[in-house]
């Protein structure tokens, strides 16, 4: 399965990046023993000059148009923001905005954890009131748990359980997609082979059926 961080930290080190390696991490501790979790990490600061260029020719740098293949290509995302001014961060929704543009379905079913960093706990909000309805926009699924980390957070208590939960949610639903895509690919191998039926098609495997299979 793929994996993909976008982390929006600034600064090194981030805290932001902390955030981020360390919910990929409970991720991938999370999958199936048999399945091998590929992750990869884009850091934004590394792209703001091509996103910025992008916004005025209409054409990704090659670095960028890396970073939105494998976004779109990804069984599931992590996605880490800083808070400013209350919401998330220019660069972090000037990505995102280029990536809709570019397609707007590439998350469309598509798991993706929500979280993000600040100074204060005022700004938890921010992931109900901002990031969670910027993905729903965008037609992912994004996990029930999102995690905020304040500066008082890091070494309490509560954040490492609120990392395992938000990471196991995620890690469910990539396995039961990537579960599904397989029996759809299977189902479709069986019904090439079968070639056409008697009345003159192909064999139709019902949505009940593949519903079912993404559920897992």
């Amino acid at each position: 399965m793929k994996l993909v961080v976008v982390s929006a930290g600034l600064s090194v080190p981030s805290s932001t990046r902390l955030l981020a390696d360390r919910l990929a991490a409970a991720t991938a501790e999370r999958a199936p023993a048999d399945v091998r979790v590929d992750v990869r990490v884009i850091e934004l600061r590394d792209l703001a000059v091509e996103i910025a260029h992008n916004f005025a020719s209409g054409f990704p740098g090659p670095d960028l148009a890396s970073a939105l293949d494998a976004v779109a290509e990804a069984d599931g995302l992590i996605v880490v923001t800083p808070v400013f001014s209350a919401s998330y961060s220019g660069l972090f929704k000037s990505f995102f905005d280029v990536l809709g543009v570019r397609d707007q379905d590439a998350l469309a079913g598509k798991p993706v954890l929500i979280a993000a960093t600040g100074g204060t706990a005022r700004h938890s909000l921010v992931l109900d009131h901002a990031l969670r309805p910027l993905f729903a926009y965008l037609k992912a699924v994004v996990v029930p748990t999102g995690v905020y980390t304040a500066s008082e957070d890091w070494g309490a208590e509560g954040l490492p359980g609120r990392i395992e939960r938000a990471a196991g949610e995620l890690a469910a639903l990539m396995t039961g997609l990537s579960a599904g895509r397989e029996a759809g690919r299977g189902a479709g191998r069986e019904a090439e082979q079968a070639g056409p039926g008697k009345d003159g098609g192909f064999t139709v495997v019902p949505f009940e059926e593949q519903l079912a299979a993404l559920r897992g």
